[in-house]
């Protein structure tokens, strides 16, 4: 409020690294890493079944395909050849069907050579053998039917036709089988391409939702580990600006205001004190009370201008212990009175410049305000704390002094006011002092905050740069 920093559920970090920011980029890199785990897998998954298929479709080419179909239409067209040749003599036919042999078997020897599957090994081994004795028993039957035609020619040319029939009806049936079987590989085939085809359709999906959630994720820690920070310092730096406008506007109101009210209040001061002397002893009472609301008065425009235009620190390089220590003692018989304790905890020196005077005014209000909460029987806790932060020697770091109370709180109702000038809930306060408070720590380059609980507590933390000893 009014451009000071506080906490109610816990103290903010003000140096180095916290652990909410470490937190985000872990997280951010874990996101990273397991997304990219996840990519990876699926694209090695896609890959593999990609590979797969097209192995799968090598072993299917179109020459291998029909490789039985057009082998069974060679053999036929011999088949063929050979019973034109017995029925009209055309030697063109005989022609036909040693060229046809010899261009089947090139086939044969080419196809073997480059056969890639078992299947097509083991068909074009039987068709070899099939074939060699069908060449034989072919060339037989066309010697037969050159010869003069007789009894024993006939039988020969009858036993010969009946084996090339029977040979040429196994070579069919070996391509009729190999041709069923590459069509059932083929239906095969195409059933695991619609399967590899599902599966890949489904990766695509699994891929583009990781990498939208993998987007989503990313954008999210980036929002809240860079740009909400960012919007928020912003806002806290337009309040800033926007108080100081205002302070420097009541800095000019106040000197004006200020020395109009106290020439008069000196004049009226001096005056009284001289009536008071021919004054009967009813009417002194009353030039008490005037006399005490004539001090307020100037207490109040005291305050006001202190706030409104507080002296430059005079920095020194201290203890931050020794600040604690002498407010510690200067306080601690008048706390006793109530059963208050004022205790301080022990701890290595660390060293910060600043205004002893007026640090030791922001630690005496503090503690002065945790009395008031606590009322009676309490305990008031006076410590200094050094948060590692990232810089070297003194560089970046800070020195937090507390004061921890175990009062009753603050109300919520009152936190959302406790720096407002001229807001108190003391009877006769002037409402200043927090402010002026945050003011002064504001003029020393540091941060005035606070955590409280109802019935629990308040600690208030006066967070300072930190300086060497060396520096003194």
């Amino acid at each position: 409020m009014n451009g000071t920093n506080h906490s109610i559920s816990g103290f903010p970090h003000v140096t180095g690294r916290s652990p909410g920011t470490k937190l985000r980029a872990a997280g951010l890199v874990l996101t990273a890493f397991v997304g990219s785990i996840l990519v990876i897998w699926v694209s090695r998954a896609t890959w593999e079944r990609v590979d797969n298929l097209q192995r799968q479709f090598a072993t299917l080419k179109a020459d291998s395909f029909y490789r039985g179909v057009r082998m069974r239409s060679d053999i036929e067209r011999m088949n063929d050849n050979l019973l034109r040749y017995r029925l009209h003599g055309d030697p063109a036919d005989a022609e036909a069907f040693y060229s046809g042999t010899q261009d089947f078997k090139e086939r044969l020897e080419s196809n073997s050579t480059h056969a890639a599957t078992s299947m097509e090994i083991e068909f074009l081994r039987r068709i070899r053998t099939a074939y060699n004795d069908y060449s034989i028993e072919g060339a037989k039957v066309l010697e037969a039917s050159r010869a003069r035609w007789s009894l024993t020619q006939a039988k020969a040319f009858q036993v010969s036709y009946v084996k090339v029939q029977k040979q040429s009806e196994e070579l069919l049936s070996l391509c009729d089988k190999f041709i069923a079987d590459q069509r059932s590989a083929f239906n095969d085939f195409l059933r695991g391409s619609d399967g590899t085809l599902a599966i890949f359709k489904q990766l695509l999906q699994i891929a583009a939702g990781l990498l939208l959630a993998l987007a989503a994720a990313l954008l999210l820690l980036v929002y809240r580990g860079m740009i909400a920070p960012l919007r928020l310092r912003l806002t806290e730096s337009q309040a800033i600006i926007a108080r100081q406008e205002k302070l420097a506007s009541l800095g000019v109101l106040a000197a004006g205001v200020a020395h109009e009210i106290r020439n008069p209040l000196t004049a009226i001061k001096f005056r009284l004190f001289s009536l008071k002397k021919s004054l009967a002893a009813p009417a002194q009472e009353d030039a008490d009370v005037i006399t005490g609301e004539i001090s307020r008065l100037e207490r109040i425009v005291k305050d006001f201008l202190e706030f409104a235009r507080p002296s430059e620190p005079e920095l020194v390089a201290i203890p931050a212990q020794r600040i604690i220590q002498e407010a510690h003692d200067l306080l601690r018989p008048q706390l006793e009175k109530s059963a208050i304790k004022l205790e301080m905890e022990a701890s290595e020196p660390v060293w910060v410049r600043a205004d002893v005077q007026q640090i030791k005014q922001v630690l005496i209000n503090l503690i002065q305000n945790s009395a008031d909460s606590i009322g009676r029987d309490g305990v008031i806790t006076l410590r200094v704390s050094e948060p590692s932060g990232p810089g070297r020697n003194g560089a970046d770091k800070t020195v937090v002094m507390e004061v921890s109370d175990t009062g009753k709180g603050i109300p919520p109702e009152v936190q959302k006011r406790l720096f407002d000038p001229f807001f108190t809930t003391k009877a006769g306060g002037t409402g200043l002092g927090l402010p002026i408070a945050a003011r002064i720590v504001e003029k020393h380059g540091g941060k005035l905050q606070y955590q409280t609980a109802h019935n629990r507590g308040t600690t208030f933390r006066v967070i300072l740069p930190q300086t060497g000893e060396n520096d003194a």
